[in-house]
């Protein structure tokens, strides 16, 4: 008995210990432009179950190394679900990514990787939330990101609607949906099914744990107010680099030293202006050029020299470039720096050909990051938004989810 309680305890105990949230991981610097995208052209992958995912990433160090993928399922706070693999997949994964070549015609020398999946070797086989993780040959993570795998049972309808709340009537929009369950018998629909909403597709600001408001027989409904409430933010900058030699609307000016350089026009607080709607992607980017056919490996990498006056608002805090382009990530690369010089804030980053939003962000000492005291926020902004519908029966053994749905604040009301 007391061998039976001291391995009872020990199990416990690991599972606790693996048990974590899996966040996503980025890659080293000789590892870029990683694109991560299901059959449309958000690089987020959502997929009905069966549907491919695609991944496409850069080696700058060029030599063909070895790279492996491993998949792992997640419960719906991204922990790893408790099934075997064998319970998710069809096949194997730790395979072998085998799709790869050398870029051409390129300064920038490099080796570009491709990854579709179901292949041979692996198919999914539930829904859920999973991450997907590269591996070099010797079994070291490189990389990680999230992907969503669904399955379309219910109906999920969704509207953007203006705050109610005055102090923030012009920052911040409101999301509304209700969810149709259809044929799924939903016996405590409190306990069984839960929500995520992610705005533009960054998981950092997703809202989640919301109980629905209202049950009307089948239908669940949520019309919280401040519960599911988003700060507009504003509109990304742009610049578009599939011309290396162009200067455009965004490039003043071009110069070549080992690679080539595009210097974009100062850029500007927009905080205290008024809205003004231009469109953008939401932060995201694509890879093209007119100097090749085959964009993934004829592309070639630029230095790309963002400016920002420095002000009063900024203080002490850092200022980081931000965007999809490495996954919204703030780290050394991106970050700005003071020249004493000109007085402004300043930072270059190498990036491939194509076309890219971006805004700057600031991080305090205590490491909070202000996302919009530059842009502004604005309740008319165009925002992107997707609900998630996750569900656990009684006796199940992880998070399946059995809808998406998706609004858009470009038609919202009040």
């Amino acid at each position: 008995m007391r061998l039976n309680f001291f391995a009872l305890i020990l199990f416990i105990s690991c599972h606790f210990a693996f048990a974590q949230v899996q966040i996503e991981i980025n890659p080293p610097s000789n590892i870029k432009t990683i694109i991560f995208k299901g059959d449309t052209d958000d690089q987020f992958p959502v997929v009905s179950l069966g549907n491919p995912i695609y991944l496409e990433f850069d080696d700058l160090l060029a030599n063909e190394q070895d790279y492996y993928y491993k998949i792992v399922h997640c419960d719906y706070d991204w922990t790893p679900s408790s099934l075997l693999k064998s319970q998710y997949l069809n096949g194997m994964d730790n395979e072998r990514i085998v799709d790869y070549a050398n870029s051409y015609s390129t300064l920038q020398p490099y080796s570009n990787y491709k990854l579709t999946i179901p292949n041979d070797n692996t198919r999914l086989k539930v829904s859920g939330n999973y991450i997907l993780e590269v591996y070099n040959s010797y079994n070291e993570l490189q990389f990680s990101r999230r992907f969503i795998v669904y399955e379309d049972k219910v109906t999920v309808g969704g509207v953007v609607k203006r705050s109610r709340d005055f102090n923030y009537l012009n920052e911040k929009q409101v999301v509304q949906f209700t969810i149709n369950a259809n044929q799924v018998k939903l016996v405590n629909p409190n306990k069984e099914v839960k929500v995520a909403i992610i705005q533009n597709h960054l998981w950092p600001t997703t809202i989640t744990n919301i109980s629905p408001q209202f049950i009307l027989g089948s239908e669940l409904v949520y019309k919280y107010d401040k519960e599911t409430s988003f700060y507009g933010g504003n509109e990304y900058f742009n610049f578009d680099t599939k011309d290396l030699r162009a200067p455009s609307s965004s490039i003043s000016r071009i110069e070549l030293t080992d690679l080539y350089n595009h210097f974009l026009f100062v850029d500007y607080f927009r905080y205290d202006r008024p809205y003004t709607y231009y469109p953008d992607v939401n932060g995201d980017f694509v890879v093209r050029t007119l100097q090749g056919e085959d964009s993934s490996r004829e592309a070639e990498y630029s230095y790309i020299h963002f400016t920002l006056p420095y002000t009063e608002k900024i203080g002490l805090n850092d200022v980081y470039v931000f965007g999809k382009y490495n996954n919204y990530a703030l780290d050394e690369e991106n970050k700005m720096t003071y020249n004493e010089v000109t007085g402004n804030m300043e930072a270059v980053i190498k990036m491939k050909q194509g076309f890219y939003n971006y805004k700057y962000v600031m991080k305090n000492n205590e490491g909070e990051i202000d996302m919009n005291t530059i842009s502004g926020n604005f309740h008319f902004t165009e925002n992107n938004y997707l609900i998630l519908v996750y569900y656990r029966n009684f006796g199940d053994m992880y998070d399946s989810i059995i809808g998406v749905g998706s609004a858009n604040s470009r038609s919202i009301t009040n």
